[in-house]
């Protein structure tokens, strides 16, 4: 699954806000590192990853509103408000793009969940970005 979203018509930084936002919203502290390191890997600006990473509004206003589907999907299991999905369609996705959203959320979730059973420790690759969910979040 990991490759087929690869192969998705989202852009690599679009994917890394699918899976960062699912990592946040699940509190998954091993993926979240990781994902901030290839979100710079992809070309995201700082500024953004750090929203990511503390669940806030993204600069680009196409970004935040797949960051919003997607929080939306996760938060609501898939029952979303009809205007959620407008307001994703208005900014310029797709019906395939909420697919996708799906697909990473699958993924994301199996990945988020076995960490948080596992207690997957931290890689030493990313210990200088280890998180904590902001308090006023969880």
């Amino acid at each position: 699954m990991w490759d087929e979203f690869q192969n998705t018509t989202l852009t690599p930084i679009e994917r890394q806000v699918v899976y960062q936002t699912i990592n946040f919203e699940n509190t998954c502290t091993y993926c979240v590192p990781w994902h901030s390191l290839l979100a710079r890997k992809a070309g995201m600006n700082e500024t953004d990853i750090e929203a990511l990473r503390n669940g806030t509004s993204l600069g680009d206003t196409k970004l935040e509103s797949l960051r919003l589907f997607t929080k939306e999907v996760v938060l609501q299991r898939g029952k979303i408000c009809r205007g959620t999905l407008e307001a994703f369609m208005n900014a310029g996705y797709t019906p395939q793009n909420a697919l996708e959203v799906v697909m990473g959320i699958a993924i994301k979730t199996m990945s988020n969940y076995t960490n948080s059973i596992a207690a997957t420790p931290l890689d030493k690759q990313v210990q200088q970005l280890a998180w904590k969910k902001p308090l006023a979040d969880e």
